[in-house]
């Protein structure tokens, strides 16, 4: 499944990564994990010490990419609008759902404070990056209208993980895309009065 120049390490932190967005914490059985990465038992316990060891790994790397593709967008050239249109309508498995959203309804993953940490962590600093955003373009006059930047930001983020879960209820991607250019409508007359 996996390269073979890739270490044992990183082949089992993706399969785990896999099989979490597939299947969630406890359908994600160490079996499961050595299978997907085509390793043994004790390949697995050599690296980590245990499920919620990898699980840990695995879950700060999907959390690393999930940054780091938001900054991309949010980071790029052009107006604060652009921008956060960007971040809006970047390529995305929509059916899938959110690798990170989907952890919040992992009932294991969020009783346990160690994995949940790095769930809690990237969505702050996406709230966060997406507020400083906001707050570039109200501060620029290209933004304008009662925005409140830390408001806004946590509608981004709202309207992209409801997109998710209603897409994966429909089995459509529709009411995904239909949140995300709903929002970009109502964000529009700020961006255009500036």
């Amino acid at each position: 499944m996996y390269s073979a120049c890739m270490s044992t390490p990183e082949r089992l932190i993706e399969a785990t990564r896999e099989l979490l967005w597939e299947r969630g914490y406890v359908g994600t059985s160490p079996k499961a994990v050595q299978q997907a990465a085509g390793v043994g038992q004790g390949s697995m316990y050599h690296h980590f010490a245990g499920k919620p060891d990898l699980a840990l790994a695995a879950i700060r790397r999907t959390a690393e990419e999930l940054g780091a593709a938001a900054e991309a967008a949010l980071g790029g050239e052009g107006t604060a609008y652009a921008r956060i249109e960007a971040y809006l309508l970047r390529e995305r498995d929509v059916l899938r759902g959110c690798p990170v959203g989907r952890l919040t309804m992992d009932p294991e993953v969020i009783a346990d404070p160690a994995l949940r940490a790095p769930v809690d962590e990237v969505l702050g600093r996406l709230r966060a990056r997406l507020a400083e955003v906001v707050q570039e373009g109200l501060d620029s006059g290209e933004l304008s209208g009662p925005l409140d930047a830390a408001e806004v930001a946590a509608t981004i983020l709202a309207t992209v993980q409801g997109g998710y879960v209603l897409a994966r209820a429909t089995g459509t991607r529709d009411p995904f895309d239909h949140a995300v250019r709903g929002l970009l409508t109502l964000l529009a007359p700020a961006a255009a009065t500036a």
